[in-house]
């Protein structure tokens, strides 16, 4: 477990407030996880951007009549820290009963408070209900191994062993998989999820990444770190000329969390998958 993560609120008990409190805040510093796998804030091997989704946003006019929107948040993936998901639910609630001026008071407040916890800028955006529906849903890129006929026994203990390549043949594709699962670290609650992987490089073998993707299924990590540990994987197995890694994850208490990381500067496609 985050050393952080055992103060923060989740798996307590909590108040939950419905007037402004941007006390409530938990970050998480990324440098503990960071150093697990090799890296620092200096030496980040990608860009990235951790993009979250709330469904459960509401506050009140001037006129005391409520409104309901949907935020997105895009946090750098070079931010000092991560926002502890359960503290990131419990500062919204706290705009439930709160007046704001008009939508763009509200941003930018949203914009200053979670720039403050994350210690980098964070965007944020306010859709009406009319524009998300209006996106509608998508599917995810390239090909599903998910079908794939594979004989599975690793749960919880995932590997760069696992992941097989051919060095003769060269390729650039896309491979995605609705078979990822992982436990949140603190309460042992799992995080469903979907991965694609976007490469140039020696062909991978797709059912020795389905294997791959399904070993994170007993591990205990958060959302980021487990797409950062993906992307690292890939990168020292492949050595690829190019590489994106990009999870969507259903959501829970009313947010989701969407990692991505590339070696590229390409931003991603936020449209909603079915399980989302």
């Amino acid at each position: 477990m985050h050393p952080a993560a055992e103060h923060s609120p989740l798996g307590k008990s909590s108040e939950y407030l419905d007037t402004y409190t941007p006390s409530l805040l938990f970050p998480i510093p990324r440098a503990p996880k960071w150093a697990e796998l090799g890296l620092t804030g200096a030496n980040l091997p990608y860009r990235g951007v951790d993009v979250w989704n709330c469904y459960e946003l509401s506050w009140l006019l001037p006129s005391g009549k409520p409104v309901v929107a949907v935020g997105e948040f895009a946090i750098p993936a070079d931010s000092p820290s991560i926002i502890e998901s359960k503290s990131f639910k419990l500062y919204l609630n706290s705009l439930n009963q709160t007046v704001f001026a008009d939508r763009e008071v509200l941003r930018q407040t949203l914009a200053e408070d979670l720039s403050d916890a994350a210690g980098a800028p964070v965007a944020v955006r306010l859709r009406t209900l009319a524009e998300v529906q209006k996106e509608g849903i998508v599917a995810l890129p390239g090909q599903c191994i998910d079908e794939l006929d594979v004989a599975i026994s690793r749960y919880g203990e995932p590997s760069a062993e696992l992941l097989r390549c051919d060095p003769e043949r060269r390729v650039e594709e896309v491979l995605h998989s609705h078979l990822l699962k992982s436990n949140c670290p603190v309460t042992g609650q799992p995080d469903w999820g979907s991965v694609v992987v976007n490469y140039q490089g020696p062909a991978l073998d797709p059912a020795s990444l389905l294997a791959y993707v399904v070993s994170f299924r007993q591990h205990a990590d958060f959302h980021e770190q487990c797409v950062e540990r993906i992307f690292l994987d890939l990168l020292h197995r492949l050595e690829p000329a190019r590489l994106t890694v990009y999870a969507r994850y259903v959501r829970r208490g009313g947010l989701d969390i969407n990692p991505w990381r590339s070696t590229g500067a390409e931003l991603p496609d936020n449209r909603r998958l079915a399980r989302q």
